[in-house]
């Protein structure tokens, strides 16, 4: 028989865009606006992330998922090698961000990021993921990601990797 891998354990990290930057961008308001629009009564945070389509379309979906608790299994990560995928929270409340660096086209050692309420993710083409994780109520997210030929999903079943507060 062979021998199973040890479990991991890794504590969630707060989101800033210095952590994340390996894995992609952080999608929030900047400190003070680009510009002010609408009559000088709307503040405009312009391109704060760059869709990654190659040669696909953008597409804009809403995504419904199911809570999670802590402590939390991740056991399925996935990711898109010809497109970007950005979450927009639609509901009040935080959720977690699971992504992994790439060792030789699989997942290394996943981080988990508490992503604040109002506060979204653009993850790179390629950057392997956890599915969606809002903590403790289902939750609906503005998706933006590729649509067209080619195959752009890849998914690995891994060993369990606990996350915990």
């Amino acid at each position: 028989m062979g021998q199973e891998e040890p479990m991991t354990t890794i504590r969630i990290e707060p989101l800033t865009p210095e952590a994340f930057a390996p894995f992609g961008d952080v999608l929030a308001p900047r400190a003070a606006p680009d510009r002010m629009i609408n009559a000088g009564r709307c503040e405009r945070h312009h391109a704060l992330a760059t869709v990654e389509r190659h040669g696909g379309e953008a597409i804009i979906s809403i995504f419904r998922s199911q809570a999670v608790s802590l402590p939390y299994d991740c056991t399925l990560l996935e990711r898109h090698p010809l497109g970007s995928q950005a979450f927009m929270p639609l509901g009040p409340d935080a959720w977690l961000s699971i992504v992994a660096p790439d060792e030789g086209g699989r997942p290394g050692v996943p981080r988990a990021f508490l992503v604040p309420a109002g506060t979204g993710v653009n993850l790179r083409a390629g950057v392997w993921h956890g599915v969606l994780t809002p903590l403790d109520r289902p939750a609906d997210f503005l998706v933006v990601d590729r649509e067209g030929e080619g195959v752009n999903l890849e998914e690995v079943t891994i060993a369990p990797v606990t996350v915990t507060a």
